[in-house]
């Protein structure tokens, strides 16, 4: 493809990276019209179910019959369970730089689901990524959170720093089983991974709910419904130009194209005060991100570690 032909594909790559980069803020406004953010995500993934089951009535009995496709609605619905929810509550920059930990999660996964060999450049990526991990999470890294002690050493973990983490462990999980379905039919995996956004987070919310930790949802009211519907349209049509780059360009293309939603996401944070940046954060920040690009670029990498083409999982294809 000549370098011209390729800027549409990449614009809609950075279109999806974008949507994604920039969906806290959405949720964050959902948050204070009293739509707590497992709420939101619930309502926003039933409606793009919807709009799978108008499209292929038949997606719903092929997902019954397949059992094995089950295990995606836990990670599917656990991975933008968790990575709306803390985006919502904690400091952005933050929360995607650690969710951005998925070259660990995946070469362990891939090690143990796939019986996919560790090699040295899966290695060196792991140590990337980790070393980036401590850097962000140390003591004072990030102002406000955290400060320097002159006692035993501890990484001072909030509930925003485990749903990152979780969300990316449950991302990489996604993408090993999207890989080892790969010949499912396409709208059943569609079906599984929107259905899970919908399930986890309404069943995590109502328990939540009920122990008194969160509202219940508030009613319908036109002062945050066309908002809902609107973030939905967002991801839809974000998930649309996300398919139409990557069946245009190399997945490590793709890849490596998608990582810019970290870039999205830490200048919009930064600019509307839901993050901070400091020396530390940058330093982390750029291993982990290093640690996603060469994933991206060795052949070795067998797992694709961008969002992708459908809500926040993986095409079946490598990287």
């Amino acid at each position: 493809m000549s370098a011209p032909a390729a800027l549409l594909p990449v614009a809609a790559l950075l279109l999806n990276a974008f949507t994604w980069g920039v969906s806290w803020w959405p949720f964050r406004w959902l948050e204070g019209q009293g739509l707590h953010a497992l709420w939101a995500t619930s309502l926003v993934y039933a409606l793009s179910v919807l709009v799978i089951v108008l499209w292929r009535p038949g997606a719903p009995g092929i997902l019954l019959r397949s059992p094995r496709l089950w295990w995606l609605i836990a990670a599917s619905g656990i991975t933008n369970a968790a990575f709306n929810w803390a985006v919502t509550i904690g400091d952005v920059v933050r929360v995607v730089l650690l969710f951005y930990l998925m070259p660990v999660w995946a070469v362990l996964l891939a090690r143990l689901l796939l019986g996919e060999r560790l090699s040295a450049a899966a290695g060196l990526r792991v140590l990337l990524a980790l070393l980036g991990a401590l850097i962000v999470l140390w003591p004072g890294a990030q102002a406000g959170h955290g400060t320097p002690s002159t006692g035993p050493v501890s990484l001072g973990l909030s509930l925003a720093d485990v749903l990152g983490i979780v969300g990316g462990f449950s991302f990489a999980l996604n993408n090993v089983l999207l890989r080892r379905e790969a010949a499912a039919p396409e709208e059943a995996r569609a079906l599984a991974m929107f259905g899970g956004g919908v399930l986890v987070s309404a069943v995590l919310a109502s328990l939540l709910w009920a122990s008194g930790r969160i509202g219940p949802p508030p009613a319908a009211a036109l002062t945050w419904l066309p908002a809902a519907g609107l973030l939905a349209l967002a991801f839809l049509l974000g998930n649309l130009a996300l398919q139409y780059g990557a069946a245009r360009l190399p997945a490590n293309t793709t890849a490596a194209v998608m990582v810019a939603e970290v870039l999205f996401a830490a200048v919009s944070a930064v600019a509307l005060g839901a993050g901070v940046v400091t020396w530390p954060l940058v330093l982390g920040g750029l291993l982990i991100v290093a640690a996603s690009l060469l994933s991206a670029f060795q052949g070795s990498a067998t797992i694709q570690t961008s969002p992708p083409p459908v809500g926040r999982e993986a095409s079946a294809g490598p990287p």
